[in-house]
């Protein structure tokens, strides 16, 4: 009996950079792109948490209005 063997697909998958082409350091191109963007998350509770919203927003000041 022969052993069945599967078959090798090379994976041609292409990651949108936003370089172009790369031609020479494709690991450093890829991890200086937008891809490797580090995700800002605000914190809803602790100390950071704290947000000074404009409690009047789209009112003119006092002193104008008088």
């Amino acid at each position: 009996m022969s052993k069945r063997r599967s078959k090798v697909t090379k994976s041609t998958t292409s990651v949108d950079t936003g370089r172009g082409v790369i031609r020479d350091n494709a690991l450093a191109a890829l991890v200086t792109s937008k891809i490797f963007k580090p995700q800002i998350v605000a914190a809803k509770k602790g100390k950071g948490a704290y947000k000074r919203n404009k409690k009047h927003a789209g009112q003119e000041s006092y002193l104008i209005a008088a």
